[in-house]
């Protein structure tokens, strides 16, 4: 097939217009129309495509989800082989999809990249790393005092007390265990019997949320004030408080619906979740209860020990980062006078430790604690996280730098928004889990360091929410990718260099008094001792 040539030689497709048609005069007037029209149509269709596109985003979302939720459905009730393990039970109905998240019998994803040797050779590095503090510990030692020191007084002081931890942890514990179950129990016994439904559930919920308020969200708080516990010890405190919250929470909003919905048979009672299920969930590596989850046949010992090995591998790295990096660099004695130019060095000196501290956080509890707990409990579902050091955009860093507590947030705060504000208000939920999110953070970190000193709440909570919005998903380039790295580069940066600051501040110019403005404003901005 050829094409017809025009008079002035040019080469144009056989398109067809109404405008086209209608025009008439010499061959080169047609020519100038034609292309005119067809730059005209190119911008309508363009306009047309974004318009479409903008439409059906939504439901496009939502049919992708639904075609992989098919798709591991159908996965779930085949014989899963994990590891050489098999775990031969489907799917249960509490695991599909219109309930939410699907547990899928699944490694982690660095357990898998381990297995390439190029990945595996960058984990060596790391080890070479850490040996490369050692030495340079003992050799430092030996050179200032003629000997050789094993001393780690940062690590003894940072986890003492560590009896008063266990004691509020075991009260933590047996309440969470007992308390909510029972309320559970008592609740769906009466519900279906009692004539004012509505009354009911609100008087069990506001029973239960003044005794969590107390017991879950007091208690540690007295307990980590009242006996002045170490950083360490307060972290373990804190984290536990907020884990054993988010546990009962995700119980109860799980088998609650449940209950209201299957009407039990006459001289019948109500069917409730074992005990022995919530005590699983209590242990076992993710904040979303279901009755089961898919299991390992055997627990492979040998991975036991090698990833119990890691963490404390993992907490001797973040000791001698400590002692190495940072606190020569920020205790009062190097006399450093201030001014904008230590800051600012201050700053980029603390890149490096900032961001192999983030590592480590990473490796040592995303990685390595809940796969050891998931190796002992015979938990399948390993995908604790994703390859979030590939993503180009910060919502997709978010979303795949911690999966455990994204998946909460997203069941349990962003649907439940959306459903309460019938899919209208997407980026008002979205802001709401984030500020959420930068809330429990600060909390954690203000409990924890024993001083109120807002950095990662504003890191978080202002500028992660712009960069979401700035860096999203449509941006693809590996340019992005730099920008993310650079961008979490300077902010751990900043985060290890404020709160470092504050934290000799706070113990060489202590408070005055006890009012509330002296308690929340930082030290670090009134201190006059020499850094």
């Amino acid at each position: 097939m050829t094409t017809p040539e025009t008079p002035n030689g040019v080469v144009h497709r056989n398109i067809k217009t109404p405008q086209s048609e209608e025009i008439s005069g010499p061959a080169g007037n047609r020519n100038n129309v034609s292309d005119e029209d067809l730059r005209q149509w190119q911008k309508h269709a363009q306009r047309v495509k974004e318009k479409v596109l903008e439409q059906v985003q939504v439901q496009l979302s939502d049919l992708l989800d639904q075609a992989l939720t098919e798709t591991v459905e159908s996965f779930t009730q085949t014989q899963a082989t994990f590891n050489g393990k098999t775990t031969n039970k489907s799917a249960p109905r509490s695991q599909r999809a219109d309930d939410g998240k699907v547990f899928v019998a699944r490694p982690s994803l660095l357990d898998e990249l381990f297995e390439i040797n190029h990945i595996r050779t960058i984990y060596h590095m790391f080890i070479a790393v850490l040996l490369m503090f050692c030495l340079s510990t003992l050799a430092v030692d030996y050179i200032d005092q003629g000997r050789i020191v094993l001393e780690f007084d940062l690590l003894f002081f940072a986890f003492g007390k560590l009896g008063t931890v266990v004691w509020a942890w075991a009260v933590m514990f047996f309440y969470t265990l007992l308390v909510p179950y029972l309320t559970l129990v008592i609740w769906g016994s009466l519900y279906h019997t009692c004539p004012s439904k509505l009354g009911l559930s609100l008087g069990t919920g506001l029973i239960l949320s003044a005794v969590q308020t107390y017991v879950l969200g007091l208690f540690p708080i007295f307990v980590v004030i009242q006996y002045q516990l170490p950083p360490a010890s307060r972290f373990i405190v804190i984290l536990e408080q907020i884990r054993f919250l988010m546990k009962s929470y995700s119980f109860i909003r799980e088998t609650g619906p449940v209950i209201m919905r299957n009407t039990p048979k006459e001289g019948e009672s109500p069917r409730f979740p074992s005990l022995s299920s919530y005590l699983y969930f209590l242990f076992c590596p993710t904040l979303i209860y279901r009755e089961s989850y898919p299991r390992n046949t055997h627990i492979r010992w040998k991975y036991v020990g090698i990833t119990t090995g890691m963490i404390f591998g993992c907490l001797f790295y973040a000791y001698f980062i400590l002692v190495r990096l940072c606190v020569p660099v920020f205790r009062p004695e190097t006399k450093q006078p201030f001014s904008k130019r230590t800051m600012v060095l201050a700053v980029f000196h603390s890149i490096l430790p900032g961001i192999m501290l983030l590592l480590l956080c990473f490796f040592a509890f995303l990685h390595c604690w809940l796969n050891l707990f998931g190796e002992l409990l015979r938990f399948a579902d390993r995908m604790f996280y994703k390859d979030w050091w590939n993503s180009t955009s910060f919502a997709n860093y978010y979303r795949t730098w911690n999966v455990v507590v994204h998946d909460w947030l997203y069941q349990y705060g962003y649907r439940d928004f959306l459903w309460l504000s019938k899919r209208k208000f997407r980026t008002a939920a979205m802001l709401s889990v984030f500020i959420v999110s930068a809330v429990v953070h600060e909390y954690a970190l203000a409990m924890g360091f024993g001083f109120f000193y807002p950095v990662m709440f504003f890191l978080f909570a202002i500028f992660g929410v712009v960069f979401n919005f700035a860096m999203n998903d449509k941006r693809q380039s590996p340019v992005f990718n730099v920008v993310m790295w650079a961008s979490l580069f300077l902010g751990q940066g900043v985060q290890v260099c404020l709160y470092s600051q504050e934290w000799y501040a706070q113990i060489h110019c202590p408070r005055t008094e006890n009012s509330f403005w002296e308690m929340v404003t930082p030290r670090s901005w009134s201190c006059s001792y020499q850094r």
